[in-house]
C-alpha cells in the first residue's frame, strides 16, 4: 500500500544530509524513495551480501532504492536433459 500524499515521500536523513556531495553514497536503506534531488548522485544499496551501486536518473523518480538492487541471484531453471547428465 502506497503512503499517504499528505505525508509525502520517505527518504531517511542521512541521505538528505549528503545529497550535495558527489561521492558514492553507501546506505542500507532500500526503504527510502527516490526524490528529484538525487539525480546525478550513485547511491550504494545493500543487497545483503554487499552495496550495489545505482545511479539515479529522472525515470526512477517515485521508486525505491531497494527496487534497484536484487537480493536474490537466478540462476536459470535446468533442463530434464542437463539434469540427468549430473
Amino acid at each position: 500500500m502506497p503512503r499517504s500524499l499528505k505525508k509525502g515521500p520517505f527518504v531517511d536523513d542521512h541521505l538528505m544530509k549528503k545529497k550535495g556531495t558527489k561521492n558514492v553514497i553507501k546506505t542500507w536503506s532500500r526503504r527510502s524513495m527516490i526524490v528529484p534531488e538525487m539525480i546525478g548522485h550513485t547511491i550504494a544499496v545493500h543487497d545483503g551480501r554487499k552495496h550495489v551501486p545505482v545511479f539515479i536518473t529522472e525515470q526512477m523518480i517515485g521508486h525505491k532504492l531497494g527496487e534497484f538492487a536484487p537480493t536474490r541471484t537466478f540462476r536459470s531453471h535446468v533442463k530434464e536433459e542437463r539434469r540427468s547428465r549430473r
